[in-house]
């Protein structure tokens, strides 16, 4: 009996063929012998099973050989790389100097938190490193040397502007609101002109650099601008003379910011003081507008169905430039931006302003007289008289003005968009310059004057 167990147990498998050694253990890494081929039990459904648990083991322990191996390598090349890294990060720290110490406060929103800028000469300019956008009293009265007298450099509505320098260098442009005794809207003005110019960037819109509330003082600090207001050369206070085709250059450069706020900003904003006396000049003669104190956020503006097409609001602005239908309905648009352009062109074309209280009556509001002159035929006693009657200035002037009267259109309905007048502009000039090649000899004007005539 026992030898019958004993042969059953060397018997072939039930295939019929013993499976081959070589077959049966090629599952093992190091093909290592089992401890017994053999099984201890009387039955070959147990000698299988035995067999089988062995090949279950020794497969485990080959699994856990080749992960443990795998692993180390992996740990192996991790340590390498980390050893490479921290060696660079030192060889690192070696060549670059260090980074020089933030000055002022923490930026607070990082308005100008790029790598560069170009200045008015195009050069490329790293941003200044003073980017707090919120000031100190400290810091307002060390860049204005405490509000020194010797650097006051304006006054307005808001109040006084005076030249500061900021630690890292950057002159700038401090204005300083009148007290709530004296103008007790100065809150309103101010975070107006703050919320604002902090949503605005645009080279012929004044930068904005931040903004200082503490008690009773409310300032905006905003850029420098050196060579004065529009007014002021127009009323030849700045010794430079303003010929006409540098006067076309400024009404495109003022409507090109006036577009930007109407069309092209997070969201459409409505200037509502658009006079020359806000619009700064570069020592290049290049505009900027200034001053958001009476700006308001327009209410879509009409660009789609169902949108509202004016605000409501209580009427702001200056004598001889405002909207006269905003100023009967209360109801302000982007075309009241317009009309107010429209006041501005004549006023670039005859150096007068738009009240001129020290003449006759029939003069002294200077857009109606200058519809009369053109509408009369005689558009060229409009040119101020300093300029040079020439063709080309004549025939720029009459488009200038048909210009100007579609802006100041009774009906908001029918005056034409800030882009339109950008492109009405962009012709004018065009047509001026065209005129001045093809006339090389200039004629000068009939009026005397102390000014040389240039192109």
């Amino acid at each position: 009996m026992a030898g019958r167990d004993h042969r059953r147990t060397l018997a072939p498998s039930s295939s019929g063929r013993r499976t081959p050694e070589h077959e049966r253990w090629a599952w093992s890494p190091a093909r290592s012998r089992p401890l017994c081929d053999r099984g201890t039990t009387s039955r070959g459904s147990t000698s299988s099973s035995s067999s089988s648990s062995f090949r279950s083991l020794f497969r485990s322990i080959g699994v856990w050989f080749t992960s443990l191996s795998s692993t180390t390598t992996t740990s192996s090349a991790s340590r390498r790389r980390r050893i490479k890294e921290a060696a660079t990060a030192a060889v690192d720290v070696i060549k670059k100097p260090p980074l020089p110490a933030q000055t002022g406060k923490p930026s607070a929103r990082g308005l100008y938190g790029g790598s560069g800028y170009r200045n008015g000469s195009g050069r490329q300019q790293l941003r200044p490193s003073f980017q707090s956008s919120v000031f100190s009293m400290e810091e307002i009265l060390r860049a204005t040397n405490n509000f020194s007298p010797a650097l006051k450099i304006g006054q307005g509505g808001f109040g006084a502007v005076y030249k500061g320098v900021l630690p890292d260098g950057t002159v700038v442009a401090v204005k300083r609101a009148k007290m709530r005794m004296q103008n007790p809207h100065v809150d309103v003005e101010f975070r107006s002109e703050v919320k604002i110019m902090a949503r605005i960037e645009h080279q012929s819109l004044v930068r904005f650099y931040g903004y200082m509330e503490c008690g009773e003082e409310r300032i905006v600090v905003v850029e420098y601008v050196p060579n004065g207001t529009l007014r002021e050369h127009l009323d030849r206070c700045n010794g430079r003379f303003l010929d006409f085709g540098t006067r076309l250059d400024i009404a495109i450069d003022v409507a090109h910011a006036v577009t930007y706020l109407h069309m092209y900003s997070d969201h459409p904003v409505i200037h509502r003081d658009i006079k020359s006396s806000n619009i700064l000049l570069t020592d290049s003669l290049r505009a900027k507008v200034a001053d958001f104190g009476f700006a308001r956020l327009g209410a879509g503006l009409g660009f789609g169905a169902g949108e509202a097409t004016h605000v409501t609001t209580q009427v702001k602005g200056t004598a001889g430039y405002l909207d006269p239908e905003y100023l009967k309905t209360c109801q302000l648009t982007d075309r009241s931006d317009v009309y107010s352009f429209g006041v501005l062109l004549v006023e670039l074309a005859s150096a007068r302003r738009p009240i001129e209280t020290k003449r006759e009556m029939k003069e002294r509001l200077t857009a109606r007289w200058a519809t009369a002159r053109f509408i009369g035929g005689s558009a060229a006693d409009v040119l101020d008289p300093h300029l040079a009657r020439t063709p080309a200035a004549e025939r720029a002037l009459e488009m200038l003005l048909e210009l100007a009267f579609r802006c100041m259109g009774p009906v908001r309905q029918d005056r034409p968009a800030m882009n339109d007048c950008c492109r009405a502009l962009w012709t004018i000039r065009k047509t001026y310059r065209d005129m001045l090649a093809a006339d090389v000899t200039p004629q000068h004007s009939d009026r005397p004057t102390g000014d040389l005539w240039r192109i």
